[in-house]
């Protein structure tokens, strides 16, 4: 390993797995599965030894490059929030026909939703008025 990777493990939470993540996986950490982004899917029995402070099963992920927490599953958002016990590995989970794939945010890049009339619009043109707004005037 390169000098500038063990800097970026020790200081980059944003970008994979650190240096403390690396040291609970070493404590017995447990691989549970992988997402179809990449995203690997780990946790910490409730040993009262190694887990003291949590009082729950500990589980975490590690993301496949940038920390999105948007970038979670259905399925696995589930199993992270404790609302299910059973990870999706282990059950035959099938999004519902209404539910969406996972889009990322893209507040802040050019991909960001710009509505008709923003000044960041492609059209930079407001809508015309419609004359069904009639402005306030104090003491009037």
């Amino acid at each position: 390993m390169s000098l500038i990777s063990v800097l970026t493990d020790i200081f980059t939470w944003w970008n994979g797995a650190t240096v403390g993540t690396r040291f609970a996986l070493s404590r017995g950490g447990e691989f549970v599965g992988e997402d179809e982004f990449g995203n690997r899917y780990y946790r910490m029995k409730n040993d009262p030894e190694k887990n003291a402070a949590f009082g729950t099963e500990r589980r975490w992920v590690v993301y496949a490059g940038y920390a999105e927490a948007s970038a979670i599953p259905t399925g696995w958002h589930g199993w992270m929030h404790h609302t299910v016990d059973t990870p999706p590995v282990d059950e035959s989970y099938a999004p519902r026909a209404w539910q969406k794939t996972h889009r990322a945010n893209g507040t802040g890049t050019a991909a960001a939703y710009r509505p008709k009339g923003s000044a960041l619009s492609p059209e930079r043109r407001r809508p015309a008025a419609t004359g069904d707004y009639e402005a306030w005037t104090p003491g009037a």
